[in-house]
């Protein structure tokens, strides 16, 4: 007759269900089932053409082009429930599309054209390509392909290239560590902000395009990636410190500032705290600045200093400049702009590890542009004895030079 034996249970599915909760199992359950449904297999297993490069890397190469619920809860208690290193070498192994053991810059490309495909959809095939390859070259270009390849002509990205370029690129970094979470909205990764602005504003004016505010967006809380409104824009509202002022004295919240320059570089900063009046650093450590082209990075604050940001206004001493500035130190800022908003400056900056952010330390001002952070359910009301902004600066002119009173009122 024979022993009919049942099929041996894998030791690591079995330590690897115990990183879930029964509800967690239960969820992951009905995602294989929901791929596996789409395999034509009744639902035992996940074809290739579903997961793609990643399907190799669950099924651990075993070439039977069959992913069973077994080989995703032990890829999901790695890739969601394993230390930080184990994840992140999940997540560069998962890079390697060709599977040849060189990451190349043909990689890095085929994974942000998926991710870009999965995240804006374009209506517009011939349009979307277009705009596709340019936002893909600025992500690119922060690359680094450091690890030499025997008998290769192409150096690879090492895993240390890996890592440091996920902290310049967040947004990527979320992404890649999301995909195999439950299809949502907010998942992770692939959440971008809706562009708020007047239907008279031309589109086209616009600096912040969707592609840019997601990558800023990767260094953002998850209630920072709703909506946010254009507040000012200096082909409409005119180079004008008191004008921006005035236009941001409406959100009173966080705020995005961006600078495109007449060299064309493109960068900013996230100022956490409203612009107001003071005279010396102020902020936290939710600030960072950012570039978007030629290349993307994001620089967050190293701690090595709380130089956070720089509103003075209507200051008469030298060693308090008027204007908008974040992180460094005073004459040097990582981001400078003056109060005649027509030039500034950007220099290496150890508050944020930065460097300097365009072609040269001058910068010229082309487009200015600052958008609100709107976070659903926090009310925008403003206290009458707070006032706008501009009635917080009417102080009598001797007294702006008495800095320790000026700090006070922070």
């Amino acid at each position: 007759m024979g022993n009919a034996q049942s099929p041996s249970i894998d030791p690591r599915f079995t330590s690897a269900t115990r990183s879930f909760t029964q509800n967690e199992l239960e969820n992951l359950k009905s995602l294989f089932v929901s791929l596996a449904a789409q395999s034509q297999s009744n639902c035992k297993f996940i074809s290739p053409s579903v997961f793609k490069r990643m399907f190799d890397l669950v099924t651990q190469k075993r070439n039977d082009q069959e992913l069973t619920f077994e080989d995703l809860v032990i890829t999901k208690g790695i890739y969601e429930k394993g230390s930080r290193d184990e994840i992140e070498e999940f997540i560069y192994q998962l890079l390697d599309v060709t599977g040849d053991g060189v990451w190349g810059r043909f990689d890095l490309e085929a994974v942000l054209i998926a991710a870009f495909d999965a995240i804006f959809p374009s209506k517009n095939a011939e349009t979307g390509l277009s705009s596709q390859q340019y936002i893909i070259r600025v992500f690119l270009n922060t690359a680094k392909f450091s690890k030499q390849v025997e008998g290769s002509a192409e150096n690879s990205m090492s895993f240390e290239d890996f890592k440091s370029w996920c902290s310049f690129i967040p947004s990527v970094r979320k992404f890649l560590g999301n995909l195999l979470m439950p299809p949502d909205p907010g998942r992770l990764g692939f959440q971008v902000p809706s562009l708020l602005h007047s239907e008279s504003v031309d589109s086209n004016l616009l600096i912040l395009r969707k592609e840019y505010a997601w990558h800023i967006g990767g260094a953002l809380a998850q209630n920072e990636l709703e909506e946010w409104k254009l507040l000012y824009h200096s082909s409409i509202d005119g180079f004008s410190f008191y004008t921006f002022l005035g236009k941001i004295s409406i959100g009173e919240g966080s705020t995005v500032l961006i600078i495109k320059d007449k060299e064309g570089y493109i960068y900013g900063g996230y100022a956490s705290q409203p612009w107001e009046r003071h005279g010396d650093f102020y902020g936290d450590m939710k600030s960072f600045i950012f570039q978007l082209y030629p290349q993307a990075s994001i620089f967050r604050p190293t701690g090595a200093n709380g130089n956070l940001q720089w509103c003075a206004v209507n200051f008469s001493s030298e060693s308090i400049p008027n204007g908008l500035g974040f992180g460094g130190r005073v004459n040097h800022f990582g981001l400078f702009l003056s109060a005649s908003f027509d030039q500034g400056h950007t220099f290496t900056c150890s508050t944020f590890g930065s460097p300097c952010l365009s072609k040269s330390n001058q910068v010229y001002p082309e487009v200015i542009e600052c958008w609100g952070v709107v976070i659903k359910g926090v009310q925008e009301e403003k206290s009458d004895i707070k006032g706008t902004v501009l009635e917080r600066f009417k102080e009598d002119r001797h007294m702006l030079n008495l800095v320790g009173l000026a700090n006070s009122s922070e």
